[in-house]
């Protein structure tokens, strides 16, 4: 049998959970900087983010962040744009809700952005018939069937 040489397998490169940032300063945007929110991640360290001036991007995770920090649907994350690409963008670093919810009270972010929901799409949606999903129906309607 071979000897093991290595430091260790894959539970070693996953690492500790660091929650060392928990208290962490909030970061706003520079120039060349813009808030997004993610609406669907892509695979391949990529996703597809709504940015709050309107467009929407491809964003690519950097690799600091790759396998290190999660991003999913519906988070908020500060992007960095490209000179010559307009369409796409790089993934600086993912805001925790707490952090959004701060940027929203500063008014970094629009009144309309939807924080704590787990699919994006609420930069732009208007939900105007919240309650006509249900049907009723009666009781004759149920004995014809």
């Amino acid at each position: 049998m071979p000897k093991n040489k290595g430091k260790g397998g894959k539970n070693r490169k996953r690492g500790k959970n660091e929650a060392d940032d928990e208290k962490r300063e909030l970061i706003f945007k520079e120039d060349g900087q813009e808030y997004a929110q993610v609406i669907r991640m892509l695979g391949n360290g990529r996703c597809e983010a709504m940015c709050i001036d309107g467009t929407k991007r491809l964003c690519h995770i950097r690799g600091k962040m790759h396998k290190k920090v999660w991003i999913a649907a519906g988070d908020i994350i500060l992007v960095g744009l490209r000179d010559y690409q307009d369409d796409k963008a790089d993934v600086i670093m993912k805001y925790m809700p707490d952090e959004a919810r701060l940027l929203k009270a500063y008014g970094e972010l629009p009144e309309t952005t939807r924080l704590n929901e787990g699919v994006a799409g609420g930069i732009d949606e208007d939900d105007d018939g919240a309650g006509d999903d249900y049907i009723e129906f009666e009781d004759e309607d149920i004995d014809k069937i």
